[in-house]
């Protein structure tokens, strides 16, 4: 058989591209798999691909609980594409909780998630290795924990940080977290993931349209209402409500309505609808929060904006609209009508989770994708809260926490 030259050529062009393709596969496979073994003595270990960031989930929680399990969820089922679930750090389920009921949940979770995803689970920061791709921390633990958790992140090559609102316990440890990250040249972004909702969009959108409108961010939780329910809330969130479930509102205020604690004019508790309880927690101790807030605040540059927050007020969160004569002339709920199915997909697939966790997963997975691709291409993370932002947030928080307390009694 005769081959043309020009056949012959492409023929050996060709084998010669397979031959290198292969080979630099296995050289890939072959380095992977000597890293996983150097680090962890051979057991399986997710690798970030190109174009992704090597996420360090620290402080996951329990399942069906904690804010951090939830993200890891949705990362592990590949919901963010940008963002590899490599290594999970968790303190207390992997250390002195660990023969609690939780626990037990917990290290089951923890094995059905090794056998599917290969994900490397940790005690401590310490016992990772060296960052493989562009290394992005999300902090979910508790809030006192979260300097020292930032101080850790950063000494284990954090190229990015996603923290938690909001943040730090305090202001004064918040603005030394960001001096910290200044210093060693490490973003931090924040998961205000309302800045970047469908329903805040739309009822800043259409307020625009309407000179002299009201705006009032309403926020709720499904806790029972009950001593127990809520005296249990009230320990395991111990910042206070302002510092927790309404804080995201409150970085609304920040971001969009000039509110500062210099720029506040006037703040007005609505009494009729606020609630103010002292309550045992599980411990015995007792805590003194909000189980319902509902107030006003007036800025100096003279914008007007109103927050409610109920703990036990339902699933749905929603902001309104007013005219200047006080009738309501928009609503937008969060979920809408278009969300709602999923939020009933996964209610099945996960029974037992906190509903919150269903009617803002959309929101959850752009704050991630948004800091994950950041984390890896450098460009802005559109939407999402800086540290910056965060700071003047909990000085708002600190600032309303005693006046309104004060206007309850």
């Amino acid at each position: 058989m005769r081959f043309h030259t020009n056949t012959t050529a492409l023929f050996f062009t060709m084998f010669s591209s397979l031959a290198s393709r292969q080979a630099l596969a296995f050289q890939r496979t072959a380095r992977a798999a000597s890293f996983g073994r150097r680090a962890f003595g051979g057991s399986p270990v997710n690798f970030a691909e190109e174009g992704q960031a090597e996420v360090v989930l620290v402080g996951c929680g329990a399942p069906n609980r904690g804010m951090g399990w939830y993200h890891a969820v949705q990362m592990l089922e590949k919901q963010c594409p940008s963002a590899s679930m490599d290594y999970v750090v968790e303190p207390w389920f992997l250390g002195g909780g660990a023969e609690s009921p939780a626990g037990e949940e917990f290290k089951q979770w923890q094995v059905d998630t090794e056998a599917k995803y290969g994900t490397t689970f940790a005690a401590s920061l310490d016992d990772l290795p060296p960052p493989a791709a562009p290394r992005l921390a999300l902090i979910s633990g508790r809030t006192a924990d979260n300097p020292r958790l930032l101080t850790e992140c950063i000494a284990k090559g954090s190229k990015c940080i996603y923290l938690e609102k909001p943040g730090a316990p305090t202001v004064t440890e918040l603005e030394q977290m960001q001096k910290e990250s200044e210093d060693a040249g490490v973003e931090v972004l924040m998961g205000y993931n309302k800045n970047v909702c469908k329903y805040v969009a739309k009822t800043r959108e259409f307020a625009s349209t309407l000179p002299g409108s009201h705006v009032t961010f309403v926020s709720n939780n499904a806790y029972e209402n009950t001593p127990e329910s809520l005296g249990e809330c009230f320990e395991r969130n111990a910042e206070g409500m302002l510092k927790n479930m309404a804080i995201h509102e409150l970085a609304l205020l920040v971001s969009f309505y000039d509110v500062t604690v210099d720029n506040i004019e006037s703040v007005e508790a609505d009494k009729e609808f606020s609630s103010m309880q002292t309550l045992p927690g599980p411990s015995g101790k007792e805590y003194t929060d909000f189980d319902k807030i509902k107030f006003t605040i007036t800025t100096k540059n003279g914008n007007k904006v109103s927050v409610s927050a109920d703990r036990c007020g339902g699933t749905d969160s929603f902001a309104t609209v007013s005219d200047d004569a006080g009738e309501e002339v928009f609503r937008y709920y969060m979920p809408d009508d278009e969300d709602k199915a999923h939020v009933k997909e996964l209610e099945a697939k996960y029974p037992g989770a906190m509903p919150y966790f269903f009617t803002q997963d959309p929101d959850y997975i752009t704050v991630k994708e948004r800091v994950a691709k950041h984390t890896v291409d450098g460009l802005p993370a559109e939407g999402i809260a800086t540290i910056g932002v965060a700071v003047e947030t909990l000085k708002v928080a600190e600032y309303l926490t005693p006046v309104l307390q004060e206007q309850l009694k």
